[in-house]
């Protein structure tokens, strides 16, 4: 799984041809191998070969899945510690970064849950899914401890949270030049990068809506009647919010 989220499909695709047919089929032909000798590299070849597509596979429905925790999800507290941080690598991701998920729920992950890299630089954030207290001056100073770790600046950093922030602690990351996103921040990023249907009529945004005759895109602004039947089946309400945002400009 490391493998193939860090690899394009086609890469994935090179490693099941090079167990299977290469290893399991062309190799035990072209060297002339027992029959023992083949059944074997045929069953390793194609189980390898299976295990890496199927992981593919796998990753594209975990992938899937995080977009539609940004589409979907109304009440951010609903999630638990790794769909908030799915979400919010999402959302940096559709903000044009190249996302690495580093957090480790189970076990020590450097507090360090995401990495992010766009143009030469190199962001590390922390997400905290806090809701019921405030976050204080030791989270922020605990944070910037971890960059002086990883020799970054503290403005490589980036605190998330769902909880508000202190002053005390406002202040602590303003002078060490760390960002912090708060839980009302972070609602209205993940608004901004959430993948809007277009209204024919007036070219606004549309809400996705169902009812008992099934799904529909309905304009919301005022004075518009705008409206999309997508029918019964949830099929092409799934497929359109799991498609990447659509990229303007």
């Amino acid at each position: 799984m490391g493998f193939v989220n860090r690899v394009p499909g086609w890469a994935v695709a090179l490693v099941a041809i090079a167990l299977y047919p290469g290893f399991g089929l062309l190799i035990p032909v072209a060297f002339n191998w027992s029959l023992t000798q083949f059944v074997s590299a045929n069953v390793i070849g194609a189980s390898g070969a299976a295990v890496f597509a199927i992981g593919w596979f796998a990753a594209q429905a975990e992938r899937a899945r995080r977009r539609h925790l940004v589409e979907w999800t109304a009440d951010l507290r609903r999630l638990d510690g790794e769909e908030f941080e799915w979400l919010v690598g999402e959302t940096f991701r559709r903000e044009g970064w190249k996302v690495t998920e580093t957090g480790r729920q189970d076990e020590s992950d450097g507090n360090i849950d995401l990495e992010l890299r766009r143009d030469g630089m190199r962001k590390v954030v922390q997400c905290k899914r806090w809701s019921a207290r405030w976050v204080g001056v030791n989270e922020i100073r605990t944070f910037g401890g971890t960059l002086l770790r990883e020799a970054l600046p503290g403005s490589a950093g980036i605190f998330v949270t769902l909880s508000d922030i202190n002053r005390p602690a406002r202040a602590e990351a303003e002078k060490m030049h760390i960002a912090v996103i708060d839980g009302r921040e972070l609602y209205a990023r993940i608004e901004k990068v959430r993948r809007h249907e277009i209204c024919k009529t007036c070219h606004k945004p549309m809400l996705l809506g169902h009812s008992e005759r099934g799904w529909w895109f309905r304009c919301v602004t005022p004075g518009c009647d705008g409206k999309r039947d997508l029918g019964p089946e949830p099929g092409r309400a799934v497929e359109l919010l799991t498609e990447p945002p659509l990229r303007t400009g």
